[in-house]
């Protein structure tokens, strides 16, 4: 005799797998990317465990000798660990004081050009530089910053400077970095609130202007606030990259001269990984997952903040 438990059991069964047979053609859909993460974004972490060994490529992962936290040690206790921390720290904030509100800007702006052919024509000026690659970019800069012919100095020299070498001068490398992220970031990041503000109720626009508020008073009380859960969302993701600062164009960019300013945690594990003679797959990977760690830390913490200060956040 089956039991009231059984027969409700076998009853949500029966639900699921007919709600699966309806919506087969979804799943069917689903199925390649649940695939495409598992055997590109789950199945490799496996490897993490290079971390703990002394790994050698002719023994494999599993054949190396196990180190515990060894190379975590290394890494710690190296000489470049204070330089690697605070470079990659600074360049991340002055990427969120500068770069993560520029593109809300851009979006608010944007927000109230009325003519649609000039808003088009400057959404898709702004957008090109993301479509560019890393290389074409740094290329750019580099070359509007030669100290031959580049058109910055150019201009300094019309006003009676002198011709800087910027990409040799530390000082000026986080400056030369934030500003080219910017403008290669700004119109793609601001594709997020544009949606966001096109989602806003109209009527409380029209509430608004029979309130007697004009445009500005308008994007205070009614668009702002209309997309900060959106803003509140994307700082948060932010947050979580605040250690993974984009190791393509500091690599393009940077040289050993300005090493002191420009290098990086990424651009570290790039070097003993690939741009070595002797590769420490151990220490590179050890010192990657230091650093994946720290995010994920920074997003529980700025999800948690976030959650009791403006009673949302990404879960």
């Amino acid at each position: 005799m089956e039991t009231v438990k059984q027969k409700k059991g076998k009853k949500l069964l029966e639900e699921k797998r007919k709600q699966v047979m309806r919506d087969r053609q979804l799943y069917a859909i689903l199925l390649p990317f649940v695939l495409f993460f598992i055997l590109f974004a789950y199945k490799p972490m496996i490897s993490l465990v290079i971390a703990f060994k002394d790994y050698s490529v002719f023994k494999g992962v599993w054949e190396s000798q196990w180190v515990g936290l060894e190379n975590f040690r290394n890494f710690f206790t190296g000489p470049y660990i204070a330089r690697l921390i605070r470079n990659t720290v600074i360049i991340s904030v002055y990427g969120l004081i500068f770069a993560f509100p520029a593109s809300i800007v851009l979006a608010l702006l944007l927000n109230e050009v009325r003519s649609l052919k000039l808003k088009s024509t400057i959404q898709t000026c702004t957008y090109l530089p993301h479509f560019i690659s890393a290389v074409v970019i740094v290329g750019i800069v580099t070359s509007f910053l030669s100290p031959g012919n580049g058109l910055i100095n150019i201009i300094i020299e019309m006003f009676g400077g002198k011709k800087i070498y910027f990409l040799s001068k530390p000082e000026y490398f986080r400056t030369i970095y934030v500003i080219m992220s910017i403008w290669q970031g700004i119109g793609y990041g601001s594709i997020v609130y544009v949606a966001a503000i096109t989602g806003i109720d109209q009527q409380l626009y029209e509430a608004c202007t029979i309130d007697g508020g004009g445009r500005w008073r308008q994007m205070l009380h009614v668009t702002l606030p209309g997309i900060l859960p959106t803003i509140v969302t994307m700082f948060i993701m932010n947050i979580g990259r605040i250690m993974n600062v984009s190791y393509e164009k500091i690599i393009l960019l940077y040289q050993p001269a300005t090493y002191e300013t420009a290098d990086v945690i990424n651009s570290y594990v790039y070097r003993l990984g690939f741009d070595s003679s002797v590769p420490d797959y151990s220490l590179s990977t050890a010192v990657g997952l230091f650093n994946s760690v720290i995010g994920f830390v920074l997003v529980f913490i700025a999800n948690k903040v976030s959650n009791k200060v403006n009673g949302s956040g990404l879960w």
